[in-house]
């Protein structure tokens, strides 16, 4: 008999694509797949290598997984860039042509950035093929806080922005700020931008003892998980807690800090510039039970993501793991870190080491005061944040695209 199987039966199919992590490790992407599959969708997913998962192809959970040769990663310069969104463009376009044969897709799901996933879905909107954009980053905001300027790549990433949105029959959005911009600066319909919020499943970030080894016998425990790159704020982390040990009297405290980047070894020597060795430690990338044991060892989480243009209206998933494990959290005051949280972190003024550094001393000196918060912060994640909240949205964002297609 002719056709896939998705086709015989009507399942709907879906393509996602992203370039920035692979998939199962971005966990958002990894969210919206799985519980598409657990409704009866057919999913697959086109991502990069990386980070051990290097298999060209293979099914998790039902989830069909197409990886491309990670590229190199841009650290800096328009033509670093072009290279590497070029190759990946390539490689996408190659592997829908494989996925399309095997079978088939009604959906495709761009995830950016970059904001050029919209090239794909235009190769196959004539054959009735719609696109769903997955508003990760906010690109133009993201160029601003990585080069400081705005000027023509600037703007050049606003007019793709807005190409992307115009291409998008439906959009999701993190947070409120991110439909928005959808909204005002896409020109999207407000009844065709959903928010899914990215926030932990619960059941995977369990409270449990922590591993005490990672204390290195320090009284307190600050943990920080996250990418290491150039606008994460490490700089100002670093020297909060420079200021912390030698200003405020606090010298019993250890930072463990989870995580990879670019910026590592960057970050590593001002550590050392700073005669701070001992009171950092640089775990790695690390996942599952392993992530868990050093984050439930924390006393506190620390977000030391800078105020800017892209970090004010961006919702921070390590804010959103601290609550869930029942953390006190500091960070600087943003936006969508304050509508996240809430009660649950300390705010620092912008951009502020020594300020950091008075946050933090002041949940190490009232540490009820921090367990209470910390109570707070689950709460809000059970009550309305968590992943199992977010679903009924996501499945709404798919209702109304296939209604657009008759489905």
């Amino acid at each position: 008999m002719a056709g896939t199987t998705a086709e015989r039966t009507g399942a709907r199919r879906v393509l996602i694509v992203v370039e920035n992590l692979p998939v199962p490790l971005d966990r958002r992407v990894w969210l919206e797949a799985t519980t598409l599959v657990g409704q009866g969708y057919e999913v697959s997913v086109i991502c990069p290598t990386g980070r051990g998962w290097d298999r060209p192809y293979e099914v998790i959970d039902g989830v069909h997984i197409y990886r491309y040769p990670e590229p190199p990663e841009a650290h800096s310069g328009a033509l670093a860039y072009a290279r590497e969104y070029g190759a990946a463009l390539w490689h996408m376009f190659r592997l829908a042509r494989k996925v399309r044969r095997a079978r088939g897709f009604d959906v495709i799901h761009g995830c950016n950035p970059p904001d050029l996933i919209f090239l794909l879905a235009l190769r196959y909107r004539l054959a009735g093929v719609r696109y769903l954009f997955d508003h990760h980053d906010v690109c133009p905001e993201l160029f601003e806080a990585k080069f400081g300027r705005k000027g023509l790549l600037y703007r050049v990433m606003l007019w793709w922005e807005r190409l992307t949105f115009a291409c998008a029959s439906v959009s999701i959005a993190t947070n409120e700020s991110f439909r928005e911009i959808a909204i005002r600066r896409g020109g999207m319909a407000p009844e065709d931008v959903f928010v899914v919020r990215s926030a932990p499943r619960i059941e995977k970030f369990e409270i449990r003892p922590g591993d005490p080894a990672v204390r290195r016998g320090a009284k307190t425990l600050l943990g920080y998980v996250g990418v290491i790159g150039q606008q994460e704020g490490m700089d100002l982390l670093v020297a909060a807690v420079d200021h912390l040990v030698r200003d405020l009297g606090h010298d019993d405290v250890h930072v463990a800090i989870v995580g990879f980047g670019p910026h590592l070894p960057e970050v590593e020597r001002d550590v050392a510039a700073r005669g701070l060795q001992d009171h950092f430690t640089f775990t790695g990338a690390l996942y599952g039970e392993d992530l868990l044991k050093v984050l439930n060892a924390a006393d506190i989480g620390v977000s030391p993501d800078p105020k800017n243009a892209m970090n004010d209206i961006s919702t921070m998933n390590k804010i959103m793991e601290y609550m869930t494990l029942e953390k006190p959290a500091v960070q600087f005051d943003l936006k969508e870190g304050r509508a996240s949280a809430g009660e649950a972190a300390l705010y620092a003024r912008a951009n502020d080491p020594r300020d950091f550094a008075a946050r933090i001393a002041w949940l190490i000196e009232h540490p009820e005061e921090g367990r209470a918060m910390g109570r707070l912060g689950r709460r809000r994640v059970l009550d309305r944040l968590s992943w199992d909240h977010s679903v009924p949205h996501l499945l709404a964002a798919y209702d109304r695209i296939f209604a657009r297609l008759g489905r």
